[in-house]
């Protein structure tokens, strides 16, 4: 198909299409004007010609002229917000209750009918109406909020494509959506307390000085203080700051306020979410909290990516979602099969009920196997040892998240007729190895080492972190349950 026919069609939702929500419209208005401008133009500049006129770099072009070619690139854009919507779906195989059709209700807002330009602030949306007058407009299309922020005069920006596919997935009404079916984000202060070693490595030096010394504190807090009505990570306190400066200065790191730190903390906590699901490894803009202004980031690559890396992004955005789906989903599948277990042996039968308050005092309270046992009302260590048994339930879901990953692997490979039907078992056996590798580097390494270590332990993993979800996500037990024991033991 002919480029130059993305400047004139724009893709827009139609529910008349049950099949797929979505149709191709032509839009005449960028066409008469495309067509009449493209003499005037190089060919090959005609994407920039058109983003130069809508930003208004040229003081003689009219406000009219600017819509229009601002139009033009709505069209463009709403091709590669269509296939983001579409892409951020395919991550999320198996029961999730919703498809991108959901997706594009919250993006593919415009309809191409109204002509809008921005105002000197590069801010404000206006419209211009076919006299040419304007007037400020309350409803942000998403594609005009795309246009606005993309860097055209850049060397180092992405390309228009790229940049709107990934300003589609950190979309926030599509992250919020997201988030009600449990794909939801940590908080800033969940990011950095659970930054792992192989994170770091990657960081600046000065960035890795900045986490250590919050894990000094805030980690230590959050274990003495760690309650069962304590669930989120909660903002450091000053004193917990002021302490954090005082070993930053031990380091010559010198920060002059409490204040500054926790902006530099948090701005910390936003390089580390670009590495999540929603992000990329792209410069893309971060809003300066002092000024309110949009500047590129400083700390990532500052090429641009091409459709090989773009898919290599994906891929790896596949990994991590299904690992983290096939966690949660091995945690409460074998947490139930040990109740069971418990439940149907006539030795334990009596105190199966005691699993899961023991598991919450054990990960939540940071609780050892020792001090359980008075809690519970149980005879000894070793009788708390063989009912909780920390070790082998690790054990038993590392084994069926590895295998609940490699059945999303090859059901992902076989759509995409990547492998052969049935796969060869040497092409198995490798493509196994080489999850249970990644499982372990990304989850059950560090999980394991907490649980072997016997004084001091941090309970901060991943995998440590998923378990407690468990229990707040499906409230198994609430924190009435608990107090008795607790003021038992008290």
């Amino acid at each position: 198909m002919n480029a130059s026919l993305r400047y004139w069609k724009i893709w827009r939702i139609d529910l008349a299409n049950e099949r797929v929500g979505y149709k191709e419209f032509l839009v005449p208005l960028a066409q008469e004007f495309l067509e009449e401008q493209i003499p005037n133009w190089q060919h090959g500049n005609v994407q920039a010609a058109l983003l130069s006129y809508f930003h208004g770099n040229h003081a003689a072009v009219d406000a009219m002229i600017r819509a229009q070619a601002g139009l033009c690139l709505r069209c463009y854009v709403s091709e590669p917000i269509l296939k983001a919507c579409q892409r951020i779906d395919s991550l999320f195989s198996g029961e999730k209750s919703f498809t991108y059709k959901d997706l594009l209700r919250c993006v593919l807002d415009d309809d191409g009918k109204k002509l809008v330009i921005l105002d000197s602030d590069h801010k404000t949306h206006l419209t211009v109406n076919d006299d040419g007058q304007i007037s400020p407009i309350a409803y942000k299309f998403f594609t005009v909020e795309v246009l606005r922020k993309f860097k055209h005069d850049s060397q180092s920006s992405m390309s228009l494509d790229n940049w709107a596919y990934f300003q589609t997935k950190q979309n926030p009404e599509i992250q919020k959506f997201l988030s009600e079916f449990g794909f939801q984000h940590l908080s800033n202060w969940a990011l950095l307390n659970r930054v792992r070693p192989k994170q770091l490595e990657t960081l600046s030096q000065r960035t890795r000085q900045l986490i250590e010394v919050f894990h000094a504190v805030y980690r230590r807090d959050r274990r003495q203080q760690r309650q069962i009505e304590v669930r989120r990570c909660p903002d450091p306190s000053i004193a917990q700051l002021q302490e954090m400066l005082t070993y930053l200065q031990t380091r010559d790191v010198i920060i002059n306020t409490a204040d500054e730190f926790k902006k530099e903390l948090q701005q910390v906590a936003t390089q580390l979410r670009q590495y999540d699901i929603w992000s990329s490894l792209e410069p893309l803009e971060v809003q300066n909290p002092d000024n309110g202004k949009y500047t590129l980031r400083t700390d990532l690559p500052t090429v641009s990516l091409d459709e090989l890396d773009v898919e290599q992004q994906e891929i790896l955005e596949f990994l991590h979602t299904q690992l983290r789906l096939a966690l949660t989903d091995a945690i409460a599948q074998e947490i139930s099969n040990c109740i069971t277990k418990l439940e149907n042996s006539s030795r334990y039968a009596p105190i199966a009920q005691k699993y899961i308050p023991g598991l919450q005092l054990y990960y939540s309270q940071g609780k050892t196997l020792k001090e359980i046992v008075p809690l519970l009302g149980m005879t000894s260590w070793d009788q708390a040892r063989r009912v909780l048994n920390p070790g082998e339930l690790l054990r038993k879901i590392r084994t069926l998240t590895v295998q609940k990953l490699l059945d999303s692997i090859l059901k992902m490979a076989q759509e995409k007729e990547l492998i052969n039907i049935p796969p060869e078992p040497d092409y198995l056996k490798n493509l196994a190895e080489q999850i249970e590798n990644f499982v372990d580097a990304e989850v059950f390494q560090e999980a394991g080492e907490e649980i072997r270590t016997s004084k001091n332990r941090s309970l901060d993993s991943f995998y440590a972190q998923q378990i407690r979800n468990y229990f707040e996500q499906k409230s198994v037990t609430s924190q009435k349950e608990l107090v008795p024991f607790v003021q038992r033991y008290n």
